[in-house]
């Protein structure tokens, strides 16, 4: 663990980029499998780069995102414009996390679904609301967990949920 540490430590951009490329692509991918009722590789390698390169791109605004809106919420909790919890508490985590989701999170969905559909030249905007639904169900209540961590596990659990959802989203498209 403390090997992790010191790597996210010295490389806080890398290290996310590449957890996320990881994480969030095998999510897509267990997905597919789980949409498809079937393990046969669902993406050309084209496509699986692209994927891989799209979460690492995500991966870069989320850290910022991460560190903005902690700041964001610690300043308004100084200047009296919220309510003050400690750190790392789970008022605090929620209010990171809501503020967070329900500005940032708007912007991330459109962008990812913006990058999935370049390499395959479509307009595909069917179910965006769905993505936009899983900032209030899933990824408020999995960041207010994520910001309940120390700073050096948030990107790598974030990637974690990535990867979760993938898979809720997968049965949950299951025809």
């Amino acid at each position: 663990m403390n090997a992790y540490i010191q790597w996210v430590h010295a490389y806080p951009i890398g290290s996310a980029m590449l957890q996320f490329a990881i994480l969030g692509t095998l999510g897509d991918i267990i997905s597919k499998w789980v949409v498809q009722k079937s393990f046969k590789y669902p993406f050309t390698a084209f496509l699986t780069i692209w994927k891989m390169i799209v979460w690492a791109l995500l991966a870069i605004a989320i850290k910022y995102a991460f560190k903005g809106f902690t700041g964001f919420v610690e300043t308004l909790m100084q200047d009296g414009l919220w309510p003050r919890f400690e750190a790392q508490s789970f008022g605090h985590a929620f209010s990171v996390s809501a503020l967070m989701n329900l500005q940032f999170g708007l912007f991330l969905v459109i962008m990812h679904r913006i990058l999935d559909n370049i390499p395959e030249k479509v307009k595909n905007w069917k179910n965006l609301h769905k993505g936009m639904y899983s900032l209030l169900w899933f990824w408020i209540p999995a960041h207010t967990i994520t910001f309940m961590m120390p700073d050096a596990l948030r990107i790598g659990l974030a990637a974690l949920w990535s990867l979760a959802l993938g898979l809720i989203l997968g049965f949950y498209n299951r025809s």
